[in-house]
């Protein structure tokens, strides 16, 4: 009898220790996938800690690893949010069914429209730009204009690139195609090319060091890595030129977010990201890493204000991801490696 009653006992024991591992995570717990770094996270999600109780526990990856890791564990991933650093990356989540229909009013109002998904499967929650930087010792300004502009010959052995396989790159190229159609926008590509002063970089803050030494005299980066380097050396004898003004403007892209499709906790992370689009935590996620905030009424930090006023492309970020098959296609065939 006891040795039966014992059976019972440890077979209720592994039964309910079962059904506790399938069950969602505590409502009082959200699970985010990241492509930001934790170092500029970690800290806005902190803040939403202490604000509402919730706790926001998070993996940081390559983008490209966390959507096949989401992909993988299907309804059984404990994801709650995904959050990456490239408009293009979102599409393809979306895509992939990965992501669903948010309907927040809050969203809505606070993130601009072509700083978000068309289907609300996702939503910008930083912006930046990327645009041209040059030497003012040996760039007058008055001779630059656009990205085109760049293909000409005025900048013969003078320009430095970025890798193409950089996403931020295959956007970029992406919003022109859809700007300037597929045969102009590779005659541009092909005119950087023919235009470049040394081999591509790695990254955007060898190329602005690269600006600086003298081995280049133009080249096109993401404003924020311009910012972390002027923080720190405001002496950095490089300066900005916004690309594009009265001609469509200057390229954007987003770090943002959406909640993911198997979310058991949608509403409490569509709420997270309302918290996200608006008030300090707007401020903070942007400056953070000397962005701007996607939402219009937040304020700028004082460093990337200082950069002046732009006018930005309206173009949908969205297309950095329905034309990037093609912009990549396009940079292979122009020989931009």
């Amino acid at each position: 009898m006891i040795a039966t009653v014992s059976r019972r006992l440890a077979a209720l024991i592994a039964s309910l220790s079962l059904s506790a591992a399938v069950l969602p995570a505590a409502a009082d717990t959200l699970v985010v996938y990241s492509a930001r770094n934790e170092q500029l996270i970690k800290p806005v999600f902190d803040a939403y800690t202490r604000e509402t109780g919730v706790q926001v526990k998070f993996t940081t990856g390559d983008a490209a690893v966390l959507i096949e890791r989401l992909a993988a564990e299907g309804r059984n991933s404990p994801a709650d949010v995904l959050m990456t650093v490239d408009a293009g990356e979102l599409w393809n989540a979306a895509e992939r069914g990965l992501l669903q229909p948010v309907s927040s009013a809050k969203l809505a109002k606070n993130i601009p429209a072509h700083l978000r998904d068309p289907g609300n499967r996702w939503f910008g929650l930083s912006m930046r730009a990327r645009t041209i930087a040059y030497s003012p010792a040996r760039v007058d300004a008055a001779k630059l204009d656009t990205y085109a502009g760049l293909a000409g010959p005025d900048w013969k052995g003078r320009l430095c690139l970025r890798t193409s396989k950089k996403v931020y790159n295959q956007s970029l190229v992406a919003t022109m195609i859809a700007a300037l159609g597929e045969q102009k926008a590779e005659q541009v590509v092909r005119g950087w090319v023919a235009n470049l002063a040394t081999d591509v970089f790695a990254n955007d803050t060898q190329l602005l060091e690269a600006i600086a030494a003298g081995q280049c005299d133009v080249g096109i980066v993401n404003t924020y890595y311009f910012g972390r380097i002027v923080k720190e050396r405001a002496d950095f004898p490089v300066k900005l030129f916004w690309a594009n003004q009265g001609a469509g403007g200057t390229h954007v892209n987003i770090s943002g977010a959406g909640v993911t499709q198997h979310s058991r906790q949608a509403a409490a992370a569509t709420r997270f990201l309302e918290w996200l689009s608006a008030g300090p935590a707007q401020e903070h996620f942007a400056a953070v890493n000397m962005e701007f905030p996607a939402n219009p009424a937040a304020k700028i930090d004082p460093l990337v204000q200082s950069w002046g006023p732009f006018e930005p492309s309206l173009i949908n970020v969205a297309e950095a991801g329905r034309l990037q098959p093609a912009a990549v296609r396009l940079m292979d065939r122009a020989g931009y490696r």
